[in-house]
């Protein structure tokens, strides 16, 4: 059945990352990927969507590994011709002083337009908040988020975007819900009425399974950087997020629909956060991708066609082989299994997990049938991670 697409709500997507194309350093790993994905499948299909994001200058990190096996970090400063400038700028209020933040729309990648927050315009004290992507520590991390979050709605704003549904991609974005309250506040609208409108508003996806990797920030230092945005008090606070504030406790309580990006990871989620109260189960909604970035054309013309698909297949997989010997030296057997694993390096992710049942694991290398190739980096600031790099 056909989709009135004149009758969708329209949404603003709210992430801090976007993977669009690896050239363009606006993203660190699976966040970025599904948000891009999420704007180029709204772009296919026509779907009212933008995206709301952060024009990174140094990106995330660019890693290098020295001979002796030492993980570097390197900042490059990255500048792109193909973003477009909208002539909107507008202004977040940080630790009481007014922070510009230029606006720039990016639709270069097939992608529904996203609209990406800059602070490194002249005059501006504190230009460095859009610096690194998940970069320094505390207060520079709420500082991006409520440049994403507040800048992100007044930019909506002063666009003139209809937005009926704010959908926040993780708790980075918390703090657009800080916006949409102090609106109706300054509307005259009590807190309890402000609340149960805006949380109307907001949908909320949640990524990380476990509860340590979800961000926490001690309530002193939101209030002390102005993230309350008028909108909260202490106490208010504490019983939003609890104490230290967890931004995905509050975006829980501050959603009407949450979800999780799997049917099993919706019960994981559901277990974790079990004990916060007002909030609405958390639904599976399984990950897709965007085909036309993961799947090769061919494969897919020569699947459509009902064609031998191995041909492109091993294409394709030469291609890699040829790649890994150039970058690591190593020629790897083409008519061997290949396993390939591509995430951030760090312990929950389990990139070890296959090597559990070492007898059977072992097997398959002496016999050669089984080959793995490893990739990905850890935080900049998680040297345990590096250690497994």
């Amino acid at each position: 059945m056909a989709v009135d697409k004149s009758k969708l709500p329209h949404v603003a997507y709210f992430c801090m990352e976007y993977a669009l194309q690896s050239d363009f350093k606006t993203y660190a790993g699976g966040l970025g990927i599904l948000a891009g994905d999420y704007l180029k499948g709204a772009k296919d299909h026509g779907y009212p969507m933008v995206g709301i994001g952060i024009k990174w200058k140094q990106g995330y990190t660019d890693q290098r590994i020295t001979d002796k096996g030492k993980v570097l970090d390197t900042y490059p400063i990255y500048k792109y011709e193909f973003l477009k400038d909208t002539g909107v700028m507008v202004s977040v209020t940080i630790r009481k002083r007014e922070v510009k933040c230029k606006v720039w729309l990016c639709d270069e990648y097939g992608n529904a337009p996203i609209y990406l927050l800059d602070t490194d315009v002249p005059g501006n004290e504190d230009g460095w908040i859009t610096g690194q992507l998940y970069g320094w520590f505390g207060e520079e991390r709420i500082a991006q988020e409520m440049v994403l979050g507040i800048g992100g709605v007044k930019a909506l704003r002063a666009l003139g975007i209809k937005t009926d549904v704010y959908h926040f991609n993780e708790g980075h974005a918390l703090f657009a819900g800080f916006e949409l309250m102090r609106e109706k506040l300054d509307a005259g609208q009590t807190y309890e009425e402000a609340f149960a409108a805006t949380r109307n508003e907001i949908v909320f996806t949640t990524h990380t399974p476990v509860v340590q990797g979800n961000e926490s920030h001690y309530i002193d230092r939101l209030l002390y950087m102005g993230a309350d945005n008028g909108s909260f008090n202490k106490k208010q606070l504490k019983q939003l997020g609890g104490s230290p504030f967890n931004m995905t406790v509050g975006a829980l309580r501050l959603s009407r629909n949450s979800n999780a990006v799997a049917q099993l990871h919706a019960v994981t989620a559901n277990t974790m956060w079990k004990k916060v109260k007002d909030k609405e189960e958390i639904v599976g909604i399984t990950n897709a991708i965007h085909r036309p970035t993961w799947v090769d054309h061919n494969m897919v013309e020569a699947a459509e066609k009902g064609s031998d698909v191995w041909a492109p297949h091993m294409e394709n997989k030469r291609k890699l082989l040829s790649f890994v010997k150039e970058r690591t030296g190593v020629l790897l057997n083409e008519n061997s299994l290949l396993l390939g694993f591509s995430r951030r390096a760090v312990p929950y992710k389990r990139s070890d997990f296959i090597f559990s049942d070492r007898p059977k694991i072992d097997s398959l290398f002496r016999s050669g049938k089984l080959q793995i190739i490893f990739s990905g980096k850890a935080h900049p600031l998680d040297d345990g991670g590096k250690k497994n790099c």
